[in-house]
């Protein structure tokens, strides 16, 4: 088969397209014939050798969703049947032509759903579920805010919460993509760049936010939390370092939590695909969520795709096509 492989640590252009012995399950996997990959940020962080603390990650086959049909089920599968169609959650190795994944990981192709649609959805939607409505406890009622509204994590954060009945604000860098996050289900989303998120929110307030920024952004969100909110990290593009008012967070009873998912257990993530199943999908089949590619491209042309990733041009998913 083909796979795209980190060759070293560097630039889009370490990303070779390259021929590889297709995998074989184990007894609790299946194999699947790979339609699409979705491409994320921690793809890029991966492939810097950034993420998760993986400083080697020569030879390795990037990628943390797919969508595709089942080949081949492992002696303990019961679940799927050759020929099904499903969406999956990685590690690793989704941009190749072929991937095994742990069965309990895989969710079935929504209802009316293309097979790069749903390629979309599994890194997106188990990260927000997990940190806005585990970590989060977002409830119906609650007010979100989501920084970097327009990116994956960002437009399934804004349409999941407004379909649980939370109004949502969003932060994002021009008014092209502003616009979107407002069509999508947010009912302010503030241009960072022309318009400081903290003055434009200070009446409003939120209890949960949503951040991929941290640095600077840490101080501002902090004074935006309502008594007894929660500030979730996901990243933290500006900086790891913040520094903030313990006794303000002891005063309002803030919660500072965060998470990545990557490194997190078999099971953990089995849970979080049940849970998912149980809470969204059905969403998805009532139409209260809708995909958003921004672009695909061939599997041969990942770095290309990374490099689009890179601008912040983006407003949606780019996604990887066998």
């Amino acid at each position: 088969m083909n796979a795209i492989v980190i060759t070293e640590p560097g630039g889009p252009a370490v990303l070779q397209l390259q021929s590889q012995q297709k995998p074989a399950p184990a007894p609790h996997e299946v194999l699947i014939r790979v339609a699409a990959a979705g491409i994320n940020r921690p793809d890029v962080l991966l492939r810097q050798g950034k993420y998760g603390g993986a400083d080697d990650v020569t030879g390795t086959v990037p990628g943390l969703e797919l969508a595709g049909t089942v080949e081949v089920c492992g002696s303990a599968v019961t679940r799927w049947q050759p020929g099904d169609e499903v969406c999956a959650l990685l590690t690793a190795g989704a941009y190749a032509e072929y991937a095994v994944v742990d069965a309990r990981h895989c969710l079935p192709v929504p209802t009316g759903w293309t097979l790069p649609q749903a390629a979309s959805l599994p890194e997106t939607v188990f990260t927000v579920w997990h940190n806005v409505f585990q970590r989060g406890g977002l409830q119906p009622g609650e007010t979100l805010l989501v920084h970097g509204g327009s990116s994956g994590i960002g437009i399934t954060a804004i349409q999941l919460a407004a379909a649980l009945d939370s109004p949502v604000f969003a932060t994002a860098g021009s008014a092209d993509k502003c616009r979107a996050c407002e069509q999508l289900g947010a009912q302010r989303c503030i241009n960072y760049k022309e318009e400081d998120f903290e003055d434009a929110l200070r009446e409003t307030g939120v209890d949960v936010i949503l951040d991929m920024i941290g640095g600077d952004y840490t101080a501002k969100n902090m004074s935006l939390l309502q008594d007894d909110g929660r500030l979730v990290f996901i990243n933290a593009m500006r900086g790891p370092r913040a520094e903030f008012n313990a006794l303000d967070v002891m005063r309002r009873r803030l919660t500072i939590t965060g998470s990545t998912l990557r490194p997190r257990s078999a099971d953990f993530k089995a849970a979080l695909a049940a849970e998912v199943e149980r809470h969204v999908w059905p969403l998805l089949a009532a139409g209260k969520f809708k995909p958003v590619i921004y672009r695909t491209f061939p599997l041969a042309e990942a770095a290309a795709a990374h490099e689009l990733m890179e601008s912040s041009e983006q407003i949606g998913k780019i996604m990887l096509l066998r």
